[in-house]
């Protein structure tokens, strides 16, 4: 059975949003607002279904899937595209492709100890994030 991604995660530390979020098109004002925000993740996790909750002070984002099921999602709140996601195991590592007018777009969540790294790509762009479990 992989790993249990279920809790809270609060962000520890986030490297190269910047650089992110310009690949990803978002105007400058959303940007500088992004960049000064502290999210914090829901992720609950029954067998192969995933829901995962971002929340901010700014915006909200969820996304729910299946495992090896291909989805259309809507970006809304973040660059608002539609894509075609799908998010597999690879080793204990959740690895998200979405394919649309962005090319090398998706992430991939995995712990380590007590901590919830994410990498999210765009185009030329990569952005670390390290998330501290919370409950």
């Amino acid at each position: 059975m992989p790993v249990d991604y279920s809790g809270t995660w609060d962000i520890v530390s986030n490297v190269n949003f910047e650089g992110y979020m310009v690949a990803l098109g978002i105007d400058f004002a959303t940007r500088k607002i992004a960049s000064m925000l502290k999210p914090q993740k829901v992720i609950k996790q029954d067998g192969d279904r995933f829901t995962i909750h971002t929340f901010t002070t700014f915006r909200n984002y969820e996304c729910a899937f299946r495992i090896g099921e291909e989805f259309k999602e809507v970006t809304k709140g973040m660059d608002n595209r539609t894509c075609q996601t799908v998010v597999n195991w690879e080793n204990d590592k959740l690895v998200c492709v979405q394919r649309g007018e962005k090319r090398n777009r998706g992430w991939t969540h995995w712990i380590q100890g007590d901590e919830l790294h994410l990498e999210i790509t765009c185009e030329d762009q990569v952005c670390k994030q390290i998330y501290k479990r919370s409950q």
